[in-house]
């Protein structure tokens, strides 16, 4: 998944793109097929508007912002029949999740896979679908192309139901539980 991140901000008074390039820090999972991550953005709290360029990605320790804080995450959702495949190991799928949704891995449900809640108020824009919004009391809806979810921290898992990836955007608001 390569995304391209345009940033424009001010210098010396005046508007200026300040970058322009590859979003930092793309990973495609290799044990799960189709599944990718990158962050593009994010504030502290507070957030003021700076002169110059810092980009707030390469400090970064987590993908959940704090409270105050926010977070633009674009995520990759494979095909479910990734996860039907021979060819599709848990175990190393796990161990690299865990390695590179740093913030994000601690907050899913072990015993219902995909099933997480986060301390955030997210706004998730389809830009590439279908995906499935599934709740933990059953329901579900489906989301295409174009369509926007706000979440309030509430337990969910996507789905993809169609074979080939679908993409979302994620803007995460650090919330209070």
């Amino acid at each position: 998944m390569k995304t391209r991140r345009v940033v424009a901000g001010t210098q010396n008074g005046k508007s200026v793109f300040l970058a322009d390039g590859d979003a930092p820090h793309p990973y495609e999972y290799e044990h799960v097929p189709g599944f990718a991550t990158s962050l593009i953005w994010g504030t502290s709290k507070g957030p003021s508007i700076p002169e110059g360029f810092s980009d707030p990605v390469q400090a970064s320790t987590s993908l959940l912002p704090g409270p105050g804080e926010t977070k633009l995450l674009m995520v990759g959702f494979p095909p479910d029949g990734i996860f039907q495949s021979t060819a599709f190991d848990p175990a190393q799928a796990n161990i690299e999740q865990q390695r590179h949704l740093i913030g994000l891995y601690e907050c899913f449900d072990p015993q219902r896979p995909g099933m997480h809640a986060t301390p955030t108020v997210d706004y998730g824009i389809v830009v590439k679908g279908p995906v499935i919004l599934e709740l933990d009391d059953g329901q579900s809806r489906e989301l295409n192309t174009g369509d926007v979810v706000v979440q309030q921290g509430n337990t969910h898992a996507w789905r993809n139901p169609s074979s080939e990836p679908a993409l979302v955007c994620f803007v995460l608001i650090g919330s209070r539980a």
